[in-house]
């Protein structure tokens, strides 16, 4: 038997596991844009699906909730 560290601490099921976050929370962020009618650039979306930091794609879907337009969602406070 194998001692891990759930979720794989540095192998490739970690990888593959924060990749997954990451695409769901990319995908998050445009739902919520689209839903309140929010245009999205393809710039714009491409950067949001490239990202792989998740603690800037939280940031980002935070930013999402109350946004007016997406650019809003890269402005530094």
């Amino acid at each position: 038997m194998v001692a891990t560290y759930f979720p794989g601490r540095g192998t490739l099921f970690e990888e593959t596991y924060l990749e997954g976050k990451a695409e769901g929370k990319a995908e998050g962020i445009l739902r919520v844009l689209e839903k309140r009618d929010v245009p999205v650039p393809e710039a714009i979306r491409d950067r949001i699906t490239t990202c792989t930091d998740l603690d800037t794609l939280t940031l980002w879907f935070d930013r999402s909730l109350t946004a007016t337009t997406a650019e809003d969602l890269f402005l530094e406070e």
